[in-house]
């Protein structure tokens, strides 16, 4: 008698395996608040974790002034990824998406501030084995144009 394939090992689950790892990030310094002309930088670690269902994300700005935390899972019968994201400025962001094209593009409800419906995402691009592009983009006219807010350069930490 074969016994049943464990839980989350088909392929669509596989969808963040690109991001699984150790990585050095760099971004400019002026989108966090920094002088323009230089970089920030960062750390992340990226795993699977309960049996492999889940993607677990942690993050830290070098010297750890600013820190996140995500948690990732693919929702097979929306066939879609879900994430939620929690920060050390008391941050929490709900996200949702799939990868399409080369790209996993997760994103946000729809919300109001300051009398502007505001719509963010985040995108995984340019995916190689030891590199990745990360924005974070936002959108005040439902996601016509796009404007980027944050943008990180992953490095994998060899190991």
């Amino acid at each position: 008698m074969s016994q049943p394939p464990p839980p989350c090992s088909d392929p669509d689950h596989a969808g963040f395996d690109f991001w699984v790892g150790e990585w050095n990030l760099s971004w400019p310094a002026e989108q966090m608040g920094g002088p323009p002309g230089e970089r920030e930088s960062g750390i992340n670690r990226v795993e699977r974790v309960l049996d492999g269902c889940v993607v677990e994300e942690n993050f830290s700005t070098r010297g750890g002034s600013f820190k996140g935390h995500s948690v990732s899972v693919y929702d097979g019968s929306a066939g879609i990824w879900r994430q939620t994201w929690v920060d050390s400025s008391a941050g929490y962001i709900v996200l949702t998406g799939r990868f399409e094209d080369g790209r996993m593009i997760l994103s946000t409800e729809p919300r109001d501030r300051d009398g502007h419906v505001v719509l963010n995402r985040m995108v995984f691009r340019d995916i190689q084995p030891g590199s990745l592009k990360w924005d974070w983009q936002g959108s005040r006219d439902a996601g016509r144009t796009w404007t980027d807010l944050w943008n990180i350069d992953y490095r994998r930490i060899a190991g």
